[in-house]
């Protein structure tokens, strides 16, 4: 009896250690993308910085008529692009995402943009509105894409399709930190810093055709790199996890290396207790 637990036990201490292996293999791949996602972040942050500046310029020269782009009105749909992962094994990365998008549409008329494979599945179950063009791969969606959605979510609120245009990721505050995070990305709320960069530029042809063509790259230089802090966050996430893991793998192992040493020590004890026995009956 005691043999067979002994089996039991090293049979349950070779399939952690398996285990243990995998999750050991998948945080370091999750280090080394989690390095190419930050250095993608640091890249893409100054090509929006640049165009937001160029846009408060212009629109300081049509104070008089702001564009389609800039006008409040009154919200009556939402648009959320909500960017998610495409794997799990992350911790509580998709579920902290999807619990702040919960709470920011409770009540409110909205669709959606999904881009990534588990919040399409999110809201292909709950049947919520999405807007033409569903974006399974998050890791496949190229600045080429992001032009594509920007397009789309630029001639939608300028049709009136509807009112505001959010963006919901998880943004990438360090290893052992990231927090979903809403962006409103039209309509634009870009507010000028002192003098404009560019106050003193000539603008050749009209400055608010110029300010219609610039914002949907804008728009997309926001995607883009809303899309490469929630790879970054999703990567941190996974480490985060996998290190979890693999801590709980080895406190596992070490409970069951005692537990088998206890057994073989009762086996041991049993068999010495057979031999006296049977030696004081001689």
């Amino acid at each position: 009896m005691a043999g067979a637990s002994m089996k039991h036990i090293r049979t349950r201490i070779k399939s952690v250690e398996s285990t243990m292996q995998i999750t050991k293999a998948m945080e370091l791949v999750a280090i080394s993308k989690l390095r190419r996602a930050k250095a993608r972040v640091e890249n893409v942050r100054p090509f929006h910085e640049v165009l937001a500046r160029a846009i408060v310029s212009m629109q300081a020269t049509i104070a008089e008529s702001p564009c389609v782009f800039s006008q409040e009105r009154e919200v009556k749909k939402t648009c959320y692009v909500v960017i998610g992962g495409d794997r799990g094994l992350a911790g509580g990365y998709h579920a902290n995402l999807l619990r702040a998008v919960s709470v920011l549409t409770k009540g409110t008329q909205f669709c959606v943009l999904p881009i990534g494979k588990k919040v399409l599945e999110h809201f292909t179950r709950t049947g919520d509105e999405r807007l033409g063009g569903d974006y399974q791969q998050a890791a496949g969606v190229s600045i080429a894409d992001c032009t594509e959605i920007a397009k789309r979510l630029c001639d939608g609120f300028a049709a009136g399709d509807f009112d505001r245009v959010l963006v919901v990721y998880t943004q990438f505050k360090s290893m052992l930190s990231q927090l979903p995070v809403s962006e409103t990305l039209l309509p634009l709320q870009l507010q000028p810093e002192g003098q404009p960069q560019f106050a003193g530029a000539i603008i050749e042809g009209d400055a608010e055709e110029l300010i219609n063509s610039i914002v949907p790259q804008y728009v997309s230089g926001i995607l883009y790199a809303a899309l490469c802090e929630a790879s970054a966050s999703e990567h941190g996430a996974r480490r985060i996890a996998m290190d979890s893991a693999n801590k709980n793998a080895g406190e596992l192992i070490d409970a069951l290396v005692l537990k088998y040493n206890r057994a073989r020590q009762a086996v041991i004890t049993q068999e010495l207790t057979e031999i006296v026995s049977a030696a004081q009956a001689l």
